[in-house]
């Protein structure tokens, strides 16, 4: 039996396939063939697959076409984020009520801290009782890693799916690693693993023999991390889960407005803005909430649980019915605002079942030119008027002014906070 007395003990849990495997609990026809979640054959892509599909090379973020190729048999499935975000989160419930302290990496990927737990029913048998106790009430596959570093487990993981795990003991953690290809590494991209291959470096034993001044050289600073990966070193903390965490912005007007289109042009500017920051992030929100006050200082907020996105066509369509739904007396708004909640890991940045290959590099070159030259030098055309509108004042004047409101890029008291 394991003891990790002065050492830590991490869990690594990850569903199998788990669109997939959602798709097969929906439609029992499904299971054991080889399956495609995404959009289409013809225009769409891979978001995930069947382990039947990957025995031909389909591979999540393939064009559908190719995957078509490569297995002419493979059955396309559209995606179904409300059902993903609704197994994910009874998942998540399911591991809160078991353990003290997690990580949710990622819709489908959780870090548990088994710490301690060896004096009471030992970190292997309590870790391998959780994994049935998921099985047995969401129905889903589910494999883990146990070791003592975050990064052992999920190599260790990923080593025994589907549907299995493993527990590799304290002080193993580099000979575990050692006759691993050196693409199992996390961190080891297709460009990194083909200079490392041209070396003669295959497997992550010859790597980690490799001096640590070398890999400096070779790749910066990154080469020492690679080193201290390789040789089974990783201090990387959990983080705990919090559902509550959120991102937001309200924007306190210099003059109070009953204009309605001038209201839905600035969400239209804040939810892009938060959206972009959230992808900034690396992060999904499943939940929006909006809120407005008054002039009378009456504050009315409502919200919206989504399925799991990041992508600013989905959250603007959210803001809008919350927004048409909330604001429901003609009287002059002083503030409103715009937050997104229930955040997890994940950098799906669109809805990949719903648009193209087209759509998708046209989101991703967005997000390029906003990180190389700021994010005011693209927005929709709703969000430029709502800045251009202090230029015409004619519009947007209260009951009691002359000033119309102005945005938050000028001399709008912008507030960005955890509500």
């Amino acid at each position: 039996m394991f003891t990790s007395t002065g050492n830590r003990t991490i869990a690594h849990f990850d569903l199998d396939s788990f669109y997939v495997s959602v798709e097969c609990l929906k439609n029992k026809a499904l299971i054991g063939k080889p399956i495609a979640v995404g959009g289409s054959a013809d225009r769409g892509v891979v978001v995930s697959c069947s382990y039947e599909a990957r025995k031909f090379g389909v591979k999540a973020a393939m064009p559908g076409k190719l995957a078509r190729r490569l297995c002419p048999e493979i059955i396309f499935v559209r995606g179904d984020m409300d059902s993903y975000s609704r197994f994910s989160r009874e998942v998540t419930e399911i591991i809160a009520d078991e353990v003290p302290f997690f990580e949710k990496s990622s819709i489908d990927e959780f870090y548990i801290d088994m710490t301690g737990m060896d004096r009471f029913f030992g970190c292997a048998q309590y870790t391998a009782e959780l994994r049935k106790k998921i099985v047995k009430k969401s129905k889903l596959s589910i494999s883990y890693g146990l070791s003592a570093n975050k990064l052992i487990s999920k190599v260790a993981t990923n080593e025994v799916k589907p549907n299995g795990g493993i527990h590799i003991a304290a002080g193993n953690e580099k000979s575990y690693l050692a006759p691993l290809a050196i693409e199992k590494l996390p961190m080891i991209g297709n460009q990194t693993g083909t200079l490392l291959r041209n070396m003669g470096v295959e497997t992550i034993a010859v790597l980690s023999e490799i001096p640590v001044e070398m890999l400096m050289n070779l790749l910066g600073k990154n080469g020492i991390e690679l080193w201290r990966r390789a040789n089974g070193i990783d201090e990387t903390p959990i983080v705990p889960y919090h559902e509550a965490k959120s991102i937001g912005t309200e924007n306190t007007f210099e003059s109070d407005t009953i204009d309605v289109h001038f209201l839905k042009r600035e969400l239209v500017r804040m939810t892009e803005q938060t959206a972009f920051e959230l992808r900034e992030g690396n992060k999904l929100a499943g939940c929006v909430t909006v809120k407005i006050r008054y002039s009378n200082f009456q504050t009315v907020t409502r919200q919206a649980v989504i399925p799991y996105s990041a992508a600013d066509h989905i959250f603007q369509a959210t803001v809008k019915q919350i927004f048409d739904k909330l604001y429901d007396r003609r009287l002059l708004v002083r503030l409103i605002g715009v937050r997104f909640s229930h955040l997890v890991p994940g950098n799906y940045q669109i809805n990949l079942f719903d648009d193209t290959n087209e759509s998708i590099n046209l989101y991703q070159a967005i997000d390029q030119i906003k990180n190389r030259y700021g994010e005011k030098l693209l927005m929709r055309a709703a969000g430029a008027l709502f800045i251009s509108q202090k230029h015409n004042k004619a519009k947007h004047v209260s009951c009691t002014s002359t000033a119309n409101p102005t945005s938050a890029f000028d001399s709008a008291r912008s507030k960005r906070k955890n509500w």
